[in-house]
């Protein structure tokens, strides 16, 4: 008898109960909740230095297409480019890692307004909409 009951015991010792497992879990709950909005914010940020590193590169780009090209090509070439995705393409041998296609280049929410013409070379700005339908919504950087 006294065998039973120490074997009992001791099974009873390796396991947590069912209150000691909820405690648990909503500890994890609560560190998550408190976590959450921190990681969220570390995201944004760094999206936003990579929409401003990528930006950037594109102005390096345009100035690397104006010499290669000539100014007086390069003003041809770009001004034959219609859209911003033409003009994407013109500067895409000048840069690292460049995928196809702007949209894939930029992160979410992140746009550039490509120049009509390179005749002044100023910076491409970057945009940040939160709805493109919207002008008031976002913000603007002129590098």
């Amino acid at each position: 008898m006294q065998n039973t009951t120490s074997q009992s015991r001791a099974s009873k010792r390796f396991g947590f109960s069912l209150v000691e497992v909820l405690a648990a879990v909503s500890i994890i709950g609560v560190i998550t909740f408190l976590a959450l909005p921190n990681i969220m914010t570390i995201r944004r940020d760094a999206e936003a230095t990579l929409a401003i590193t990528r930006a950037e590169a594109i102005n390096m780009a345009t100035a690397s297409f104006i010499q290669s090209r000539g100014r007086a090509n390069a003003e041809d070439l770009w001004f034959t480019a219609s859209n911003d995705e033409q003009r994407y393409g013109l500067l895409a041998p000048f840069l690292a890692f460049a995928p196809a296609s702007v949209a894939d280049y930029m992160p979410k929410d992140y746009h550039l307004t490509y120049p009509a013409t390179l005749s002044s070379l100023t910076k491409i700005p970057l945009r940040y909409d939160t709805d493109l339908s919207d002008t008031s919504t976002g913000w603007t950087i002129g590098y």
